[in-house]
């Protein structure tokens, strides 16, 4: 993970964090595939195996949705990736990996195409609430509980977010992009650090309270550079032809902070960094959990950005 250059970078500024930020995305670069693949599928069978009940979460109800999922996953995987996918008897499969079969939820179509990709899945449908969670693959959340959020419309999901909660503009406008949505993808970036390179890294509500409270450092031993991963998500959205329903992808990738030190762009990379974190305010920092951190973060990203 150490020796490459980062997928994505959205603190250059492209992606300002607590903005909403959906562009359009040409449908073939959907589904990203890279050489984690078969570490993160692996992960994915491992937390199913050892806590199932909060990693995949369904309505009565949504299962021809979920085949509609795992059989638009499969065509797009088939026909842009045919060097790391095949079709065999059994469905489709990764080349090379161990076998995706899973004991638990394995008669659930979302599961099934959840185990092909790197991507969480998550099934948004449409009712009076508004959109609401109403199925979900979720082995990788950026700081958030599955069981919390289910069957909750946008509106309470976002609530612990700073300017997003209910009656606010931005919880108004995210609706009417869902409604708005049809054959085309769209896709944002969000953005975070956390302290070491966990893929699986769940926050109750109460541990979201309790981090704002009383805002402990991350690095308590003071070496931000050493331990400190930034961890990107790249979310899309894609109304289902059929269902009619809204599929969420979410794709982690977790970069070491120090790998900036050797980018390119290192200078421009870092001072962007930087600004954004100045830039957010108080309430902001204590959602992130950056509070304790941020100033530190601050220096590290600023020697980097004036180092030779």
């Amino acid at each position: 993970m150490n020796s490459r250059q980062p997928t994505h970078t959205p603190y250059d500024g492209s992606s300002k964090l607590f903005t909403i930020g959906l562009k359009p995305l040409e449908l073939d670069k959907w589904i990203e595939v890279d050489g984690h693949l078969v570490d993160h599928l692996a992960e994915k069978r491992r937390l199913y195996a050892e806590i199932p009940d909060k990693v995949f979460v369904e309505e009565d109800g949504t299962r021809d949705a979920q085949r509609e999922v795992r059989d638009l996953i499969e065509a797009h995987l088939m026909a842009t990736f045919p060097e790391t996918y095949r079709r065999t008897s059994a469905g489709i499969e990764v080349i090379g990996a161990k076998g995706n079969r899973i004991d638990v939820f394995s008669d659930a179509p979302l599961v099934a195409a959840s185990l092909l990709v790197q991507e969480d899945l998550i099934l948004m449908r449409r009712d009076d609430s508004g959109w609401r969670l109403a199925a979900g693959s979720l082995c990788f959340p950026s700081s958030w509980l599955l069981v919390e959020k289910f069957g909750r419309p946008l509106q309470e999901i976002h609530a612990p977010v700073p300017g997003f909660g209910p009656g606010t503009r931005p919880a108004e406008l995210i609706n009417r992009m869902f409604d708005g949505l049809q054959g085309q993808a769209v896709e944002r970036f969000n953005w975070s650090i956390q302290a070491d390179d966990a893929l699986y890294h769940p926050l109750s509500n109460v541990e979201r309270i309790d981090r704002a409270t009383n805002r402990p450092s991350r690095f308590p031993d003071g070496d931000v550079n050493a331990h400190a991963f930034i961890r990107v998500e790249r979310q899309t959205l894609r109304k289902l032809p059929s269902s009619r329903d809204i599929l969420f992808t979410i794709r982690i990738h977790l970069d070491p902070l120090k790998m900036l030190a050797r980018h390119p762009d290192r200078a421009t990379l870092a001072a962007s960094f930087a600004a954004q974190l100045l830039a957010l305010d108080e309430a902001q920092l204590d959602y992130k959990g950056m509070t304790a951190d941020r100033d530190r973060l601050i220096g590290v990203l600023n020697h980097m950005a004036n180092d030779g």
